[in-house]
């Protein structure tokens, strides 16, 4: 199969959303699912298709493998047999993805729209200035920790500088790898998970401070940096910011034997009034392997909850805690049509929306993701 290579134009459209050609719109269900598992049988061992856990069921179903950020990683770092990863989530993903591809693999993402707010929260010049200003106000020794939900940029910057990336699994195994190496750990770009997860770890939060990137020295003096074990950046996740503890109440109130789970991106409150957090993996296993007849609250994204309401009924129930549902919008860009669209176009020899990680930022980058997989 000979395939195109990329132009610079396309090449600079990373980000911006690709209108599908007219023939991709007004599909109906039966005639997607035929034509999607048509291209997929066509392509074979080709392509290996990623989905992540919070993606539509219409393109869940046609992934080889489902699973969190950490799961999706491991397995886009196995997969040297497939020319293609196309990869059903978002942007900071698929940037992974290639960075950790064998030679001659290429990533795609079905829609280059699909982003993340929370990783556009730290820009790597927002980050290179607060090094240099923890530098002159004479903090020495931070070692950088990146969420994986962040931009290659700032993975790359993590790993030149003796840091790592961590997921949601296992944050707590590299904030306790970090703080081995370094009296202090700058963790960016969501607080919320540095924060529970250090929390968790016995860090008293009075050890604990925000950086505003948006603030000279982030809206800190240096004697509170001085006496902190983690600077947190100042991110967050739209989605999981919204649920509550009042939220909470009302399902207790409603189930008094009930259980409440939430992801660590949730704020402290929240999931200091949870009965337990964890990563999508995680809160996944909990409520499968719980006793029938439990009852469960779930603060993460709807597809995840939904989903996962249907695979373990009748024996036990699941609802989310926010009762309009929390939907991720970058994430639902991906669409079955987009999917479609990319894998015809890998039969007919085009490659679209392929996601390419600069040679100098991939190196580095490579070297904090595998601190990351052989931490965990």
């Amino acid at each position: 199969m000979d395939v195109q290579l990329l132009t610079e134009h396309e090449n600079a459209q990373l980000g911006t959303r690709q209108p599908l050609p007219e023939a991709y719109l007004g599909l109906s269900d039966e005639e997607m699912d035929a034509r999607l598992g048509a291209a997929r049988a066509a392509l074979g061992d080709a392509v290996v298709i990623l989905g992540h856990h919070y993606q539509r069921d219409e393109v869940i179903r046609f992934a080889d493998f489902t699973g969190d950020s950490l799961r999706l990683s491991r397995q886009a770092a196995t997969r040297a047999d497939a020319r293609y990863i196309v990869f059903c989530g978002v942007q900071f993903m698929a940037e992974s993805a290639d960075v950790l591809a064998a030679p001659g693999q290429q990533v795609i993402l079905p829609d280059l729209a699909a982003g993340c707010s929370m990783a556009d929260m730290a820009t790597i010049d927002q980050l290179e200035t607060c090094w240099d200003e923890l530098e002159a106000a004479g903090v020495a020794g931070v070692l950088p920790v990146t969420y994986i939900n962040s931009a290659a940029a700032i993975k790359a910057f993590c790993g030149e500088h003796g840091g790592a990336v961590c997921t949601s699994s296992n944050a707590a195994a590299v904030l306790a790898w970090g703080w081995r190496r370094a009296a202090t750990l700058l963790m960016l770009p969501d607080q919320h998970l540095g924060r529970n997860t250090a929390c968790a770890m016995g860090v008293p939060l009075d050890e604990m401070v925000v950086w505003d990137p948006d603030e000279p020295l982030g809206g800190l003096t240096p004697d509170a940096l001085a006496r902190a074990r983690l600077i947190l950046w100042k991110g967050h996740c739209s989605v999981h910011e919204r649920f509550t503890v009042a939220q909470i109440d009302r399902f207790r109130a409603a189930h008094p034997d009930g259980r409440v789970i939430v992801h660590p991106e949730c704020t402290f409150d929240v999931v200091q009034a949870a009965d337990e957090t964890g990563s999508t993996e995680r809160i996944v296993q909990r409520v499968t392997e719980s006793p029938a007849g439990s009852v469960w609250a779930v603060g993460t994204e709807i597809h995840l909850v939904s989903r996962l309401a249907r695979q373990v009924a009748p024996e036990r129930t699941v609802v989310t805690l926010d009762p309009f549902g929390c939907l991720c919008s970058t994430m639902f860009r991906v669409s079955p049509n987009h999917l479609l669209w990319v894998l015809e176009s890998l039969i007919e020899g085009r490659v679209h929306n392929r996601v390419v990680v600069p040679e100098g930022r991939k190196r580095w980058a490579r070297v904090a993701l595998d601190r990351m997989l052989e931490i965990t």
